[in-house]
């Protein structure tokens, strides 16, 4: 079952409160999105650092309910 920008915004939300977040479903079928994350909690950390927070906030999903998922993630 596909997960839609709504969930996907939630899930992020809840590991990430201050986030602020873009989400474009990129093939319109719920699978494939593009997404830009911004947060103070990713200061100090690496790109790859940031994105685990982001991949770990989905708890599992990504590669089950998420097929694709372009991260962009930023301080400010």
């Amino acid at each position: 079952m596909p997960l839609s920008k709504e969930d996907l915004e939630k899930y992020i939300k809840e590991n990430i409160p201050d986030s602020i977040i873009t989400i474009e479903d990129l093939r319109g079928d719920g699978d494939h999105y593009s997404a830009t994350v911004i947060s103070k909690s990713f200061e100090g950390k690496s790109k790859i650092e940031q994105h685990k927070m982001v991949y770990d906030s989905l708890k599992g999903r990504m590669g089950n309910e998420l097929h694709a998922l372009m991260l962009k993630t930023k301080t400010e």
